[in-house]
């Protein structure tokens, strides 16, 4: 299963390794990232593989609760292909 996953928040050290490494430790690959800091406000999208026999969105939705937290960050994650409906014009 494909999935949209982002970061949004005041920028600080860590919040890559944090959310990548939660990622791997659920054995799911990052497709594509694209990173950026405006004015000190971090944004990251990442398009994200994995086996949803394995773990649901929502377990993910789950073990990034605390990274957010911990980070102060806002993680949202939803399925392409929701994503993709929502974001046609």
């Amino acid at each position: 299963m494909y999935a949209i996953m982002t970061v949004t928040g005041a920028d600080s050290t860590g919040i890559i390794a944090a959310v990548t490494t939660t990622l791997a430790e659920l054995d799911i690959n990052v497709i594509d990232v694209s990173q950026t800091l405006m004015g000190g406000y971090f944004t990251m999208i990442l398009r994200v593989e994995f086996d949803a026999d394995k773990v649901s969105i929502q377990a993910i939705k789950e073990r990034m609760r605390p990274v957010a937290e911990e980070k102060h960050q806002s993680i949202r994650i939803q399925s392409e292909d929701l994503f993709t409906a929502m974001n046609e014009i």
